[in-house]
């Protein structure tokens, strides 16, 4: 996200939606890693499958949500 703000500028659509996906998809492999660990989950299940999935349907809709607000 930096290199592409650096690049286009922060203004520019790309560093919007660069900046809108890493915001919506930052999450996932933090949570597994330190909120599972801190409690001692091991068999996470479909978790990581879950959330894979979610930073995908984050990544989608952040481009749909900066070209209806900002295109």
């Amino acid at each position: 996200t930096a290199e592409l703000i650096k690049t286009f500028g922060p203004d520019s659509m790309i560093g919007r939606m660069a900046s809108t996906i890493q915001g919506s998809t930052d999450t996932t492999l933090y949570v597994l890693t330190v909120y599972f660990g801190a409690i001692g989950i091991r068999r996470s299940r479909y978790a990581l499958k879950v959330g894979l999935f979610s930073d995908l349907v984050g990544f989608i809709a952040a481009i749909i949500i900066c070209l209806y607000v900002f295109g």
